[in-house]
Protein backbone atom coordinates (compact mmCIF):
# COMPACT_ATOMS: atom_id res chain seq x y z
CA UNK A 1 0.00 0.00 0.00
CA UNK A 2 1.16 3.37 -0.78
CA UNK A 3 2.56 5.79 2.26
CA UNK A 4 -0.40 7.87 3.89
CA UNK A 5 0.18 11.34 4.09
CA UNK A 6 -1.73 11.14 7.51
CA UNK A 7 -1.50 8.49 9.24
CA UNK A 8 -2.88 9.57 12.67
CA UNK A 9 -5.81 10.20 10.69
CA UNK A 10 -6.05 6.34 9.05
CA UNK A 11 -5.63 5.13 12.78
CA UNK A 12 -8.49 7.18 13.75
CA UNK A 13 -10.88 6.34 11.10
CA UNK A 14 -9.83 2.48 11.40
CA UNK A 15 -10.73 2.28 14.87
CA UNK A 16 -13.96 4.73 14.14
CA UNK A 17 -15.28 2.11 11.24
CA UNK A 18 -14.20 -1.32 13.73
CA UNK A 19 -16.04 0.47 16.83
CA UNK A 20 -19.15 1.04 14.54
CA UNK A 21 -19.04 -2.61 13.67
CA UNK A 22 -18.96 -3.49 17.65
CA UNK A 23 -22.11 -1.21 17.60
CA UNK A 24 -23.96 -3.46 15.59
CA UNK A 25 -23.63 -1.82 12.35
CA UNK A 26 -23.15 -4.37 9.34
CA UNK A 27 -20.70 -2.44 7.30
CA UNK A 28 -19.65 1.03 7.87
CA UNK A 29 -16.92 3.77 6.10
CA UNK A 30 -15.13 6.57 7.35
CA UNK A 31 -13.97 10.08 5.37
CA UNK A 32 -11.50 12.43 6.95
CA UNK A 33 -10.82 16.36 5.37
CA UNK A 34 -8.29 18.59 6.73
CA UNK A 35 -7.75 21.89 4.84
CA UNK A 36 -5.28 24.73 4.95
CA UNK A 37 -6.06 27.76 3.02
CA UNK A 38 -4.44 31.22 2.39
CA UNK A 39 -6.03 34.05 0.77
CA UNK A 40 -5.21 37.58 -0.08
CA UNK A 41 -5.93 40.87 -2.44
CA UNK A 42 -4.28 43.70 -3.77
CA UNK A 43 -6.19 46.62 -4.59
CA UNK A 44 -5.36 49.90 -5.92
CA UNK A 45 -1.86 49.43 -4.43
CA UNK A 46 -2.97 48.29 -1.53
CA UNK A 47 -3.10 44.74 0.57
CA UNK A 48 -6.76 45.00 0.80
CA UNK A 49 -7.51 41.37 2.78
CA UNK A 50 -5.98 38.56 3.85
CA UNK A 51 -7.36 35.21 5.37
CA UNK A 52 -5.87 32.34 6.60
CA UNK A 53 -7.91 28.80 7.34
CA UNK A 54 -7.61 25.46 8.74
CA UNK A 55 -10.29 23.10 9.07
CA UNK A 56 -10.59 19.18 10.11
CA UNK A 57 -14.02 17.37 9.66
CA UNK A 58 -14.73 13.40 9.24
CA UNK A 59 -18.09 11.47 8.79
CA UNK A 60 -19.20 8.20 9.29
CA UNK A 61 -21.48 6.01 7.31
CA UNK A 62 -23.05 2.88 9.09
CA UNK A 63 -25.11 0.30 7.12
CA UNK A 64 -27.32 -1.71 9.39
CA UNK A 65 -29.29 -4.15 6.15
CA UNK A 66 -30.33 -1.58 3.75
CA UNK A 67 -30.80 1.27 5.99
CA UNK A 68 -28.41 3.99 6.69
CA UNK A 69 -27.19 6.38 8.72
CA UNK A 70 -23.98 9.42 8.43
CA UNK A 71 -23.09 11.33 11.33
CA UNK A 72 -20.05 13.85 10.95
CA UNK A 73 -17.65 15.81 13.54
CA UNK A 74 -14.65 18.42 13.94
CA UNK A 75 -14.41 17.23 17.26
CA UNK A 76 -11.10 14.68 16.96
CA UNK A 77 -11.01 14.94 20.84
CA UNK A 78 -11.11 11.00 22.16
CA UNK A 79 -14.40 11.67 24.18
CA UNK A 80 -15.83 13.13 20.86
CA UNK A 81 -15.11 10.24 18.50
CA UNK A 82 -16.51 7.73 21.07
CA UNK A 83 -19.61 8.67 20.53
CA UNK A 84 -20.28 8.62 17.18
CA UNK A 85 -20.75 4.68 16.35
CA UNK A 86 -23.43 4.03 18.94
CA UNK A 87 -24.99 7.44 17.73
CA UNK A 88 -24.81 6.09 13.98
CA UNK A 89 -25.87 2.95 14.45
CA UNK A 90 -29.06 3.83 16.21
CA UNK A 91 -29.72 6.65 13.69
CA UNK A 92 -29.81 3.82 10.59
CA UNK A 93 -32.36 1.65 12.93
CA UNK A 94 -34.75 4.58 12.71
CA UNK A 95 -33.58 4.95 8.82
CA UNK A 96 -36.18 4.08 5.55
CA UNK A 97 -34.34 1.09 3.80
CA UNK A 98 -32.53 2.12 0.72
CA UNK A 99 -32.55 -1.23 -1.51
CA UNK A 100 -29.51 0.38 -3.63
CA UNK A 101 -27.42 1.64 -0.12
CA UNK A 102 -24.11 -0.12 0.46
CA UNK A 103 -20.17 -0.03 0.16
CA UNK A 104 -18.37 -0.24 -2.83
CA UNK A 105 -17.48 -4.29 -3.75
CA UNK A 106 -14.09 -5.51 -1.97
CA UNK A 107 -13.44 -6.92 -5.89
CA UNK A 108 -13.23 -2.89 -6.86
CA UNK A 109 -11.38 -1.30 -4.22
CA UNK A 110 -7.48 0.24 -5.33
CA UNK A 111 -5.19 -2.03 -3.44
CA UNK A 112 -2.51 -0.02 -4.98
CA UNK A 113 -2.53 3.32 -6.85
CA UNK A 114 -0.04 5.77 -8.79
CA UNK A 115 1.62 8.71 -7.62
CA UNK A 116 -0.37 11.61 -9.34
CA UNK A 117 1.83 14.48 -8.53
CA UNK A 118 -0.53 17.10 -6.67
CA UNK A 119 1.13 17.70 -3.42
CA UNK A 120 3.61 20.48 -3.48
CA UNK A 121 5.63 20.54 -0.70
CA UNK A 122 6.36 24.22 -0.88
CA UNK A 123 3.74 26.46 0.59
CA UNK A 124 3.71 29.87 -0.05
CA UNK A 125 4.84 32.68 2.53
CA UNK A 126 2.37 35.30 2.81
CA UNK A 127 4.96 37.81 1.28
CA UNK A 128 5.09 35.58 -2.21
CA UNK A 129 1.47 35.82 -2.14
CA UNK A 130 1.47 39.26 -1.38
CA UNK A 131 3.86 39.94 -4.53
CA UNK A 132 2.05 37.72 -6.53
CA UNK A 133 -1.02 39.26 -6.22
CA UNK A 134 0.72 42.94 -6.63
CA UNK A 135 2.45 42.41 -9.49
CA UNK A 136 -0.52 40.81 -11.33
CA UNK A 137 -2.56 44.14 -9.96
CA UNK A 138 -0.07 46.53 -11.30
CA UNK A 139 0.53 44.75 -14.58
CA UNK A 140 -3.21 45.24 -15.78
CA UNK A 141 -3.41 48.64 -14.38
CA UNK A 142 -0.35 49.40 -16.44
CA UNK A 143 -2.76 48.60 -19.57
CA UNK A 144 -4.23 51.79 -21.70
CA UNK A 145 -6.99 52.43 -21.20
CA UNK A 146 -7.55 50.44 -17.78
CA UNK A 147 -9.04 53.06 -15.44
CA UNK A 148 -10.29 50.99 -12.01
CA UNK A 149 -9.33 47.13 -10.24
CA UNK A 150 -11.24 45.18 -8.76
CA UNK A 151 -7.74 43.88 -7.87
CA UNK A 152 -5.12 41.33 -7.93
CA UNK A 153 -5.56 37.64 -6.00
CA UNK A 154 -3.48 34.60 -5.12
CA UNK A 155 -4.58 32.01 -2.70
CA UNK A 156 -2.74 28.43 -1.79
CA UNK A 157 -4.39 25.51 -0.86
CA UNK A 158 -3.64 22.30 0.66
CA UNK A 159 -5.89 19.34 1.50
CA UNK A 160 -5.41 15.47 2.61
CA UNK A 161 -8.18 12.81 2.20
CA UNK A 162 -8.35 9.59 4.13
CA UNK A 163 -10.68 6.83 3.84
CA UNK A 164 -11.30 3.85 5.88
CA UNK A 165 -14.17 1.10 4.69
CA UNK A 166 -15.10 -2.10 6.96
CA UNK A 167 -14.48 -3.85 2.92
CA UNK A 168 -10.81 -3.51 4.15
CA UNK A 169 -9.80 0.05 2.21
CA UNK A 170 -7.26 2.07 3.74
CA UNK A 171 -5.96 5.05 1.58
CA UNK A 172 -5.38 8.78 1.48
CA UNK A 173 -3.93 11.49 -0.64
CA UNK A 174 -2.81 15.06 -0.13
CA UNK A 175 -3.09 17.46 -2.56
CA UNK A 176 -1.99 21.61 -2.92
CA UNK A 177 -3.82 24.36 -5.29
CA UNK A 178 -2.17 27.43 -6.35
CA UNK A 179 -3.96 30.58 -8.02
CA UNK A 180 -3.15 33.96 -9.02
CA UNK A 181 -5.92 36.58 -10.53
CA UNK A 182 -6.70 40.09 -12.16
CA UNK A 183 -10.29 41.71 -12.53
CA UNK A 184 -10.15 45.51 -13.75
CA UNK A 185 -12.26 47.90 -15.52
CA UNK A 186 -11.70 49.92 -18.29
CA UNK A 187 -13.43 53.25 -19.73
CA UNK A 188 -15.46 55.98 -17.78
CA UNK A 189 -18.56 56.58 -16.57
CA UNK A 190 -21.83 55.01 -18.63
CA UNK A 191 -18.87 53.37 -20.89
CA UNK A 192 -17.11 50.77 -18.94
CA UNK A 193 -16.24 47.10 -19.09
CA UNK A 194 -14.81 44.91 -16.67
CA UNK A 195 -12.70 41.61 -17.97
CA UNK A 196 -10.29 38.93 -15.49
CA UNK A 197 -7.65 36.32 -16.08
CA UNK A 198 -6.10 34.23 -13.98
CA UNK A 199 -3.90 31.00 -13.49
CA UNK A 200 -4.55 27.89 -11.45
CA UNK A 201 -1.80 24.84 -10.95
CA UNK A 202 -1.41 22.39 -8.64
CA UNK A 203 2.52 23.57 -8.26
CA UNK A 204 3.73 26.65 -8.34
CA UNK A 205 6.13 25.81 -10.81
CA UNK A 206 3.30 25.43 -13.27
CA UNK A 207 1.65 28.89 -12.99
CA UNK A 208 1.65 31.50 -15.37
CA UNK A 209 3.50 34.70 -14.48
CA UNK A 210 1.70 37.50 -12.18
CA UNK A 211 2.55 40.16 -14.91
CA UNK A 212 1.15 38.06 -18.08
CA UNK A 213 -2.38 37.94 -16.09
CA UNK A 214 -2.42 41.26 -15.56
CA UNK A 215 -1.56 42.23 -18.89
CA UNK A 216 -3.82 40.13 -20.44
CA UNK A 217 -6.93 40.94 -17.77
CA UNK A 218 -6.10 44.26 -18.91
CA UNK A 219 -5.75 43.80 -22.63
CA UNK A 220 -8.98 41.51 -22.35
CA UNK A 221 -11.46 44.61 -20.32
CA UNK A 222 -10.06 47.75 -23.02
CA UNK A 223 -10.99 45.20 -25.97
CA UNK A 224 -14.30 44.96 -24.85
CA UNK A 225 -15.35 48.41 -24.75
CA UNK A 226 -17.99 50.48 -27.24
CA UNK A 227 -19.61 46.85 -27.53
CA UNK A 228 -22.20 46.65 -29.98
CA UNK A 229 -25.57 44.88 -30.22
CA UNK A 230 -26.65 41.90 -32.63
CA UNK A 231 -30.04 41.45 -34.09
CA UNK A 232 -31.60 38.38 -34.05
CA UNK A 233 -30.09 35.90 -36.36
CA UNK A 234 -29.44 31.98 -36.64
CA UNK A 235 -24.95 31.94 -37.42
CA UNK A 236 -22.43 30.34 -36.46
CA UNK A 237 -20.84 30.30 -32.71
CA UNK A 238 -17.49 30.08 -31.82
CA UNK A 239 -16.63 29.47 -28.20
CA UNK A 240 -13.14 30.61 -26.71
CA UNK A 241 -11.61 27.77 -24.72
CA UNK A 242 -12.50 29.97 -21.40
CA UNK A 243 -15.98 28.96 -22.12
CA UNK A 244 -15.77 26.03 -24.19
CA UNK A 245 -15.00 23.45 -21.47
CA UNK A 246 -18.81 24.56 -20.32
CA UNK A 247 -20.34 22.56 -22.91
CA UNK A 248 -18.65 19.44 -21.93
CA UNK A 249 -19.53 20.18 -18.57
CA UNK A 250 -23.50 19.71 -19.29
CA UNK A 251 -22.40 16.86 -21.10
CA UNK A 252 -21.01 15.43 -17.96
CA UNK A 253 -24.03 16.14 -15.83
CA UNK A 254 -26.16 14.57 -18.40
CA UNK A 255 -24.56 10.98 -18.07
CA UNK A 256 -24.42 11.03 -14.56
CA UNK A 257 -25.05 7.28 -13.28
CA UNK A 258 -28.13 9.32 -10.74
CA UNK A 259 -29.32 11.53 -13.59
CA UNK A 260 -29.87 8.93 -15.80
CA UNK A 261 -31.33 6.17 -12.65
CA UNK A 262 -33.73 8.73 -12.19
CA UNK A 263 -34.56 9.34 -16.41
CA UNK A 264 -34.02 13.03 -16.00
CA UNK A 265 -31.04 13.16 -18.88
CA UNK A 266 -31.75 14.10 -22.41
CA UNK A 267 -29.00 11.76 -23.23
CA UNK A 268 -31.41 8.50 -21.37
CA UNK A 269 -31.80 6.58 -23.85
CA UNK A 270 -28.74 7.23 -25.98
CA UNK A 271 -25.90 4.76 -24.48
CA UNK A 272 -23.79 3.44 -27.56
CA UNK A 273 -25.11 5.96 -30.27
CA UNK A 274 -23.33 9.34 -31.56
CA UNK A 275 -24.52 11.79 -29.70
CA UNK A 276 -21.51 14.21 -30.91
CA UNK A 277 -19.94 14.79 -34.20
CA UNK A 278 -17.29 12.01 -35.38
CA UNK A 279 -14.46 14.23 -34.48
CA UNK A 280 -15.29 14.96 -30.80
CA UNK A 281 -13.39 12.41 -28.26
CA UNK A 282 -13.65 13.58 -25.08
CA UNK A 283 -11.97 11.36 -22.02
CA UNK A 284 -11.60 11.80 -18.27
CA UNK A 285 -8.49 10.89 -16.78
CA UNK A 286 -8.04 10.94 -12.83
CA UNK A 287 -4.26 10.34 -13.04
CA UNK A 288 -3.00 13.21 -15.00
CA UNK A 289 0.21 14.14 -13.60
CA UNK A 290 -0.48 17.40 -11.41
CA UNK A 291 -4.06 17.82 -12.93
CA UNK A 292 -6.30 19.99 -10.95
CA UNK A 293 -8.78 17.27 -10.33
CA UNK A 294 -6.53 14.35 -10.15
CA UNK A 295 -6.66 11.78 -7.55
CA UNK A 296 -5.28 8.02 -6.78
CA UNK A 297 -8.72 6.66 -5.98
CA UNK A 298 -12.37 7.87 -5.77
CA UNK A 299 -15.05 8.78 -3.25
CA UNK A 300 -15.46 5.05 -2.57
CA UNK A 301 -12.34 3.99 -2.71
CA UNK A 302 -12.90 2.11 -6.14
CA UNK A 303 -9.69 2.12 -8.55
CA UNK A 304 -10.39 4.52 -11.14
CA UNK A 305 -8.58 5.00 -14.42
CA UNK A 306 -8.77 6.75 -17.63
CA UNK A 307 -11.57 6.46 -19.60
CA UNK A 308 -12.99 6.94 -22.97
CA UNK A 309 -16.56 8.93 -22.60
CA UNK A 310 -17.13 9.98 -26.25
CA UNK A 311 -15.38 7.69 -28.91
CA UNK A 312 -15.23 9.62 -31.99
CA UNK A 313 -18.73 11.04 -31.12
CA UNK A 314 -20.03 7.92 -29.49
CA UNK A 315 -21.08 7.23 -25.85
CA UNK A 316 -19.07 4.96 -24.52
CA UNK A 317 -20.04 4.78 -20.72
CA UNK A 318 -22.27 6.44 -17.76
CA UNK A 319 -20.34 8.39 -14.57
CA UNK A 320 -21.21 5.68 -11.77
CA UNK A 321 -20.70 5.08 -7.93
CA UNK A 322 -21.62 1.87 -5.82
CA UNK A 323 -25.17 3.53 -5.51
CA UNK A 324 -26.31 4.82 -9.52
CA UNK A 325 -24.86 1.18 -10.51
CA UNK A 326 -26.36 -0.88 -8.50
CA UNK A 327 -29.89 0.86 -9.66
CA UNK A 328 -28.99 0.51 -13.19
CA UNK A 329 -27.43 -3.10 -12.74
CA UNK A 330 -24.36 -1.83 -13.66
CA UNK A 331 -20.86 -1.64 -12.27
CA UNK A 332 -19.27 1.18 -10.90
CA UNK A 333 -16.86 3.55 -12.78
CA UNK A 334 -14.44 5.01 -10.00
CA UNK A 335 -16.38 8.22 -10.33
CA UNK A 336 -17.88 8.34 -6.67
CA UNK A 337 -17.11 11.60 -4.85
CA UNK A 338 -18.31 12.75 -1.40
CA UNK A 339 -17.93 15.01 1.50
CA UNK A 340 -18.47 14.02 5.06
CA UNK A 341 -22.53 14.66 5.75
CA UNK A 342 -24.06 12.46 3.28
CA UNK A 343 -23.63 9.71 0.59
CA UNK A 344 -21.20 9.26 -2.67
CA UNK A 345 -22.11 10.71 -5.96
CA UNK A 346 -20.99 10.35 -9.30
CA UNK A 347 -18.41 13.36 -10.56
CA UNK A 348 -15.42 13.42 -13.16
CA UNK A 349 -12.12 14.22 -12.55
CA UNK A 350 -9.84 15.88 -14.99
CA UNK A 351 -12.31 15.57 -18.22
CA UNK A 352 -11.28 17.11 -21.45
CA UNK A 353 -12.33 17.26 -25.33
CA UNK A 354 -9.71 16.29 -27.49
CA UNK A 355 -7.85 18.64 -29.96
CA UNK A 356 -8.73 18.91 -33.80
CA UNK A 357 -6.40 19.84 -36.12
CA UNK A 358 -7.46 23.15 -37.13
CA UNK A 359 -6.41 26.23 -35.58
CA UNK A 360 -8.73 28.98 -34.50
CA UNK A 361 -8.12 31.28 -36.95
CA UNK A 362 -9.00 28.65 -39.53
CA UNK A 363 -11.74 27.25 -37.60
CA UNK A 364 -13.50 30.68 -38.36
CA UNK A 365 -11.57 31.77 -41.48
CA UNK A 366 -14.90 30.28 -44.01
CA UNK A 367 -17.52 32.28 -41.55
CA UNK A 368 -19.29 35.18 -43.15
CA UNK A 369 -20.92 36.39 -40.27
CA UNK A 370 -20.87 34.98 -36.73
CA UNK A 371 -20.59 35.43 -32.82
CA UNK A 372 -16.81 34.77 -30.98
CA UNK A 373 -18.18 34.32 -27.06
CA UNK A 374 -15.85 35.26 -24.06
CA UNK A 375 -18.12 35.12 -21.56
CA UNK A 376 -21.31 33.61 -20.34
CA UNK A 377 -24.20 34.42 -17.88
CA UNK A 378 -26.70 32.34 -16.24
CA UNK A 379 -27.47 29.01 -16.19
CA UNK A 380 -30.42 28.24 -18.94
CA UNK A 381 -29.76 25.11 -19.35
CA UNK A 382 -32.33 22.10 -18.94
CA UNK A 383 -31.02 18.48 -17.93
CA UNK A 384 -33.99 17.14 -18.96
CA UNK A 385 -34.63 17.92 -22.66
CA UNK A 386 -31.32 19.68 -23.66
CA UNK A 387 -32.53 23.18 -24.32
CA UNK A 388 -30.09 26.02 -24.17
CA UNK A 389 -30.08 29.42 -23.66
CA UNK A 390 -27.58 31.86 -22.00
CA UNK A 391 -27.09 35.45 -21.97
CA UNK A 392 -23.46 36.15 -23.67
CA UNK A 393 -20.93 38.60 -24.55
CA UNK A 394 -18.06 38.67 -26.82
CA UNK A 395 -17.41 39.58 -30.39
CA UNK A 396 -18.76 39.66 -33.83
CA UNK A 397 -16.94 37.92 -36.78
CA UNK A 398 -16.95 39.38 -40.17
CA UNK A 399 -15.20 37.71 -43.03
CA UNK A 400 -13.42 34.88 -41.02
CA UNK A 401 -11.84 37.80 -38.53
CA UNK A 402 -12.91 39.06 -35.38
CA UNK A 403 -14.06 42.43 -35.14
CA UNK A 404 -15.67 44.70 -32.77
CA UNK A 405 -17.11 43.58 -29.51
CA UNK A 406 -20.68 42.77 -28.49
CA UNK A 407 -23.02 42.50 -25.51
CA UNK A 408 -26.37 41.83 -24.20
CA UNK A 409 -26.58 38.68 -26.29
CA UNK A 410 -28.63 35.60 -25.63
CA UNK A 411 -27.95 32.06 -27.34
CA UNK A 412 -30.47 29.43 -27.85
CA UNK A 413 -30.24 26.00 -29.27
CA UNK A 414 -30.76 22.41 -27.94
CA UNK A 415 -27.52 20.37 -26.94
CA UNK A 416 -28.64 17.35 -28.44
CA UNK A 417 -28.23 19.64 -31.70
CA UNK A 418 -25.43 21.44 -30.17
CA UNK A 419 -23.23 18.44 -29.73
CA UNK A 420 -23.83 17.03 -33.38
CA UNK A 421 -22.52 20.08 -34.90
CA UNK A 422 -18.57 20.76 -33.13
CA UNK A 423 -15.74 21.55 -34.21
CA UNK A 424 -12.85 21.64 -32.24
CA UNK A 425 -9.70 23.50 -32.59
CA UNK A 426 -5.88 22.56 -31.95
CA UNK A 427 -5.51 24.68 -29.14
CA UNK A 428 -6.63 22.39 -26.15
CA UNK A 429 -4.73 23.84 -22.63
CA UNK A 430 -5.57 22.27 -19.53
CA UNK A 431 -6.21 25.54 -17.26
CA UNK A 432 -9.33 23.63 -15.39
CA UNK A 433 -10.63 20.92 -14.00
CA UNK A 434 -12.80 20.42 -17.05
CA UNK A 435 -10.99 21.56 -20.60
CA UNK A 436 -11.58 22.01 -23.99
CA UNK A 437 -10.28 23.93 -26.88
CA UNK A 438 -11.75 26.62 -29.23
CA UNK A 439 -14.85 25.26 -30.24
CA UNK A 440 -17.33 25.78 -33.63
CA UNK A 441 -20.99 25.15 -33.07
CA UNK A 442 -23.17 25.44 -36.47
CA UNK A 443 -26.64 26.77 -36.35
CA UNK A 444 -27.03 28.82 -33.12
CA UNK A 445 -29.95 31.49 -32.37
CA UNK A 446 -28.60 34.69 -31.26
CA UNK A 447 -31.27 36.68 -29.89
CA UNK A 448 -30.34 40.33 -29.79
CA UNK A 449 -31.71 43.89 -30.31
Amino acid sequence: MPKLPDPAAAERLDRLVKAAKRAGADAADAIEFKNVSVGLSYRLGNLEDVERAESSDLGLRVFIGQQIAFVSSTDFSERGLAALPERAVAMAKLAPEDKYAGLAPADLLARDWPDVEIDDPNEPSTETLVEQARSAEAAAMAVKGVTNSEGGGANYGRTMVTLATSEGFLGGYAGTSRSISASVIAGQDDLMERDYDYTSARFAADLESPEAIGKSAGERAVRRLNPRKEKTQSVPVIFDPRVSSSLIGHFAGAISGSSIARGVSFLKDKMGEEVFSSNITIVDDPHRKRGLRSKPFDGEGIANKRMVLIDKGRLTTWLLDTASARQLGLKPTGHGARGTGGPPGPSVSNMYCEAGTLSPEELMADIKSGFYVTELIGMGVNGVTGDYSRGAAGFWIENGKITYPVSEITIASNLKDMYRNITPANDLKFRQGTNAPTLRVEGVTIAGA
